[in-house]
């Protein structure tokens, strides 16, 4: 079908086209009647469709995400009737790869000639991806600022029940801030990619010290591991998850009260090293916990995509043993 292109002094029908394809924008045509769209080659492309004269809805919908699927033809059945422009994005799947398109028009019929309806699509998976990476980092700063406040309630309660005077606690209680934020900003990358490998004993000694009694390698707290390097980008992985262990410790397990310890140890499996966090001592446990937090989740994903490896938990009675499995080749990352 030809599409007669508005008209300004000065262009033509070829230069509105090159303001188009400079926009990566696709053209569609959609005949109301019978449902069947016409597009430009850019629309099929981004389809990943080969070319044909139309495509019906239906087999347009067939390559629409399942979860978006019923929501897209309810949206388009529904500009028949709201007038005004609309946009609907959704997303498409081209074999593994997942699209995301914003399908744009005008509805209750307006600009519709010989029963044709016309509008455009946007490849929009960029933006798409950005917001995804924004609602992310939303969500795990307000989760990482629950944690700490919740860190610091509970180490508050630890050096109170330690401390013989108020001047002790209060000495006591600052260092034991001044190092969970000197752990934090292990958490937070450094930008530039400043900075040099650290090594597994010292990344773990750092992350912990708020938690023990004096220090990371004495009282309750003993770390074993290896002689390794661990990159910037496995560093803050570990940050995270050794974060949120130590803050489910310091809620419910062996480090909320005085008799809790913590085994932290190693040991190698052909191509991987496991790091098993032990606790002992604790509050008995009775079941099994359902790990749906946003902090699990979001441990267990970055275990899995940035390290190669997966947690696994162990909920004894004596108390939690969790495995963190790790990739050796992921390790100086």
């Amino acid at each position: 079908m030809v599409v007669e292109y508005p008209r300004a002094p000065g262009w033509h029908e070829h230069h509105l086209r090159l303001a188009i394809e400079a926009a990566c924008v696709a053209l569609w045509s959609w005949n109301v009647d019978d449902d069947r769209f016409a597009m430009d080659e850019r629309a099929f492309e981004l389809w990943g469709l080969p070319w044909a004269d139309k495509v019906s809805f239906e087999e347009l919908s067939a390559h629409i995400h399942p979860a978006d699927r019923d929501r897209v033809r309810a949206a388009f059945t529904a500009t028949r009737s709201v007038a005004g422009a609309y946009e609907i994005d959704f997303r498409i799947m081209i074999g593994d790869e997942i699209r995301w398109i914003s399908a744009r028009g005008q509805g209750a019929d307006q600009g519709i000639v010989d029963r044709f309806m016309f509008g455009i699509f946007l490849d929009v998976t960029g933006r798409k991806q950005a917001e995804e990476g924004s609602e992310l980092l939303a969500g795990e700063m307000s989760h990482r600022v629950k944690n700490l406040l919740s860190i610091a309630t509970g180490l508050t309660q630890l050096t109170a029940r330690n401390a013989s005077s108020v001047a002790q606690m209060a000495g006591d209680l600052t260092q034991r801030l001044t190092s969970l934020g000197r752990a934090h900003d292990v958490v937070r990358p450094l930008p530039g990619n400043q900075g040099k490998a650290a090594l597994l004993g010292d990344l773990l000694s750092v992350l912990l010290a708020p938690y023990d009694e004096t220090a990371a390698f004495s009282g309750r707290i003993r770390v074993a591991v290896p002689r390794m390097g661990v990159g910037e980008r496995t560093a803050t992985t570990l940050a995270m998850v050794v974060h949120e262990l130590a803050t489910n410790s310091v809620k419910y397990g062996a480090l909320s009260c005085a008799e809790g310890f913590l085994d932290v140890s190693s040991r190698l499996d052909n191509d991987y090293i496991d790091l098993v966090w032990a606790e002992t001592g604790g509050p008995a446990i009775t079941e099994s916990p359902e790990l749906s937090g946003f902090g699990s989740r979001l441990v267990a994903r970055s275990v899995g995509n940035q390290l190669g490896g997966e947690l696994n938990y162990n909920w004894l009675e004596t108390g939690l043993v969790v495995t963190v499995r790790i990739r050796q080749d992921r390790l100086a990352a």
